[in-house]
């Protein structure tokens, strides 16, 4: 049995591009959300939905342990959201009813919004909302809260 050494160079050449091609992919996964005491003062990510013209209700829960806020806000990607109102559950299942009417422009985000008693602890975020023509397409919206 006869090798053929241009065969052999050629096989182990492609061999060996292929695995830095595989090597080279990198596989990225998403960010987890960050619950540390050195988060004070800077805004967390609570989550995320899609606003659709079908929905006018949504709910984030935020996942646990449960971390004390004392401000959320809004951010809207792709369409701009007016929210009707918002309530805000804490742990122990206590809800804060908060009066609001606001609209958030396309890739724009809402004000701060203060929560009373200062600290508390987050369970879930529910808000009631429309969105602006349906040629706008859905929108993403995100809760942040500040410790």
């Amino acid at each position: 049995m006869k090798f053929n050494t241009k065969f052999l160079l050629s096989a182990l050449l492609i061999c060996i591009l292929s695995i830095q091609a595989v090597s080279a992919q990198r596989i990225v996964k998403p960010r987890p959300v960050t619950h540390s005491n050195n988060a004070i003062g800077k805004w967390i990510n609570l989550g995320t939905t899609h606003a659709n013209h079908t929905a006018d209700h949504d709910r984030i829960n935020v996942p646990g342990p449960y971390d004390y806020y004392r401000k959320i806000k809004f951010t809207v990607r792709d369409s701009p959201v007016n929210i009707q109102r918002l309530v805000v559950t804490y742990d122990g299942g206590v809800p804060q009813n908060i009066n609001t009417r606001f609209s958030i422009p396309k890739n724009g985000e809402s004000r701060v919004i203060d929560l009373i008693g200062g600290k508390r602890k987050l369970r879930s975020i529910e808000f009631w909302y429309d969105t602006k023509g349906i040629l706008n397409g859905k929108a993403d919206v995100t809760v942040y809260g500040m410790k």
